[in-house]
């Protein structure tokens, strides 16, 4: 029972991660790219991560009329009110700037102690049908801002992300979707995406 989904992001590392977490439901994930089609890249204008994934997935569902799967993610951090929050991305301006953002925050955070920098990542993924149905789950991975970036693996925040003694950056694939926010929206996606075609 093999079905193919689109998934609309151009970020190879996330589409992996989807596919590693989805494929055992018989999900084959494929990029816009992969398909050989085109589909506009949203603006993402939601105050919340599920009205932007839901944008995202809508949007990637209608033009290619084919299940779409979307996530929208980021970073909230306690001490600053939650941001970055949607806009983790943009952070330093620029959109999708890794190294900037990173340093903005470590900026941001330079004297605060390490009680003090407590954080999440937060996913919420959407899943649009053509015939209209949508199944989202959210999930979330706390942990705390570093001091400096450790690792060379993930991307984003990764590096700055710390869960125990280890950055997300430091963490193997399966570790990392074992912690993660989106390997836990994803399962909870997983269970909901069973249900429905029961």
């Amino acid at each position: 029972m093999s079905k193919e989904f689109l998934i609309a992001t151009h970020n190879m590392k996330k589409r992996d991660e989807l596919y590693r977490i989805l494929s055992p439901l018989g999900i084959d994930v494929k990029t816009a790219d992969q398909l050989g089609i085109e589909i506009t890249d949203v603006e993402e204008t939601g105050e919340t991560f599920y009205e932007n994934a839901l944008l995202k997935a809508q949007s990637g569902c209608d033009e290619s009329g084919m299940p779409c799967v979307a996530d929208d993610s980021g970073l909230a951090v306690d001490y600053i009110a939650g941001a970055p929050g949607v806009y983790s991305a943009r952070f330093s301006g620029g959109h999708g700037n890794d190294e900037a953002n990173n340093k903005k925050l470590l900026k941001i955070l330079a004297d605060v102690p390490v009680e003090e920098r407590t954080a999440r990542f937060v996913s919420v993924v959407c899943c649009v049908f053509p015939n209209g149905d949508v199944i989202s789950a959210r999930g979330e991975c706390e942990g705390y801002i570093g001091f400096e970036p450790k690792g060379d693996g993930g991307f984003g925040y990764d590096p700055v992300f710390m869960v125990g003694d280890k950055s997300f950056a430091e963490l193997s694939p399966e570790q990392k979707d074992a912690l993660s926010h989106r390997g836990n929206a994803l399962r909870l996606l997983a269970e909901k995406l069973t249900a429905y075609f029961g």
